[in-house]
């Protein structure tokens, strides 16, 4: 890209003592702090009050991705260990597709010790199940690409049940300890449903059903969306500029009638999440796309800022239904790899609910850009208030704009 901005990654860095991140979840998940910041004004209160402090006819959007065990171990006839750490399908290249295949599946991967894993062999491991045993096996079919086959020889059981009883839960880096059996409740939203990802939309992990009770008093209601999240969420940014970062491709699913109430409700959009944040904006530069002639569903990392004329969202909705309505579709699915930072006009999101993010990452950029300068000043009034950070962490509301 000609004439590419240069944002310095310097810009985004904050002091974060290692013991304000949090490892383990609060007893009650909505007891969460909540930071309210609203047109550069910051009050405090709890995550159960959240329904208080959003603005009325609230259209709340929350991702409804399920982390999946996606850290496999496997063990070469040699000794060594050899972990897989899906990140991406390949094929079927649809998560809920894989998710439901019988016999076999690609992904790309992430490989701990994979100098010991050489091209094309294959690694087996038995499963001792109560129907018998089962032979699962891995196949490094590329070491340029990372995409691993694995094929098991029970047609009765899917990828996502089979993983169920092998795999591990993958918890963030930055949580130095193993996962235990309460992270595999903890560690996953009440509304989970669409297995896929592998890391948690973690902004909804503060949602309980008392929580859901008080904002439907207040005609407040979820809509659910999904984006399955990658590990190339926790990938720290390595370039000075971080234009240059690489994002890892995301996919992202919509039904019909999700972008009806979207469009009922333009203007009103509160996103549960930088996950469900990118996945509207990058909706929307969907149907922007589909008004210039491109109707595939993949939003490069740069394409915010390379579209001359973008349409008004209402516009960039309605062409999204029209398309959907020619097709005969009632959902949509699609990729984004797209890269919000300062500079970026919010197209679609008033609102954002979301914990606090490590320094020096994408995530850091996402939230600059949505508040400006203030990013600074709610940061350090989290600090001085010792809310707790990251996946485990306390909460906060983020309205740029007096609602």
């Amino acid at each position: 890209m000609q004439n590419e901005p240069f944002i310095s990654l310097q810009d985004y860095i904050y002091d974060l003592p290692a013991e304000r991140i949090a490892q383990y979840p609060l007893a009650e998940r909505d007891s969460a702090k909540l930071l309210v910041y609203r047109a550069g004004k910051i009050a405090h209160q709890q995550f159960y009050d959240i329904a208080d402090v959003l603005p009325p006819d609230t259209l709340l959007v929350l991702n409804d991705t399920k982390v999946v065990p996606a850290r496999l171990y496997f063990q070469r006839v040699t000794g060594a260990l050899i972990e897989v750490l899906l990140l991406h399908p390949d094929t079927p290249a649809e998560v809920a597709e894989s998710m439901r295949t019988t016999s076999s599946c690609t992904w790309q991967c992430m490989i701990g010790n994979k100098k010991k894993w050489k091209e094309n062999e294959v690694l087996t491991k038995i499963l001792e199940m109560p129907e018998g045993n089962i032979t699962l096996t891995a196949t490094w079919k590329n070491i340029h690409t990372q995409t691993v086959t694995f094929a098991w020889d029970s047609p009765r059981l899917s990828w996502a049940e089979l993983l169920s009883h092998i795999g591990n839960l993958p918890l963030p880096p930055y949580i130095a300890r193993e996962a235990t059996e309460e992270d595999a409740q903890r560690y996953q939203t009440t509304y989970a449903k669409q297995e896929g990802a592998v890391a948690a939309p973690t902004a909804g992990l503060h949602f309980t059903p008392r929580v859901f009770e008080t904002l439907k008093q207040k005609n407040i209601l979820p809509e659910y969306i999904t984006l399955h999240v990658s590990a190339g969420t926790f990938q720290p940014v390595k370039v000075e500029n971080v234009v240059e970062h690489p994002m890892h491709a995301e996919q992202l699913v919509f039904t019909y009638q999700n972008i009806q109430h979207l469009l009922q409700h333009a203007g009103k959009v509160v996103a549960v999440g930088t996950t469900s944040m990118r996945a509207l904006e990058s909706l929307y530069w969907y149907g922007a796309k589909i008004l210039v002639g491109q109707t595939d569903f993949y939003i490069p990392k740069l394409l915010p800022y390379q579209l001359q004329e973008p349409p008004t969202l209402e516009a960039s909705l309605e062409a999204i239904l029209a398309h959907m309505g020619r097709q005969g579709a009632d959902k949509i699915w699609g990729e984004t790899e797209i890269l919000i930072y300062p500079s970026y006009v919010f197209k679609v999101c008033k609102g954002l609910i979301t914990n606090f993010h490590l320094p020096s990452t994408t995530l850091m950029l996402l939230i600059a850009s949505f508040i400006g300068e203030d990013w600074r000043k709610v940061y350090a009034e989290a600090l001085a208030q010792d809310y707790r950070f990251l996946s485990y962490g306390d909460s906060s509301l983020l309205l740029p704009k007096m609602q």
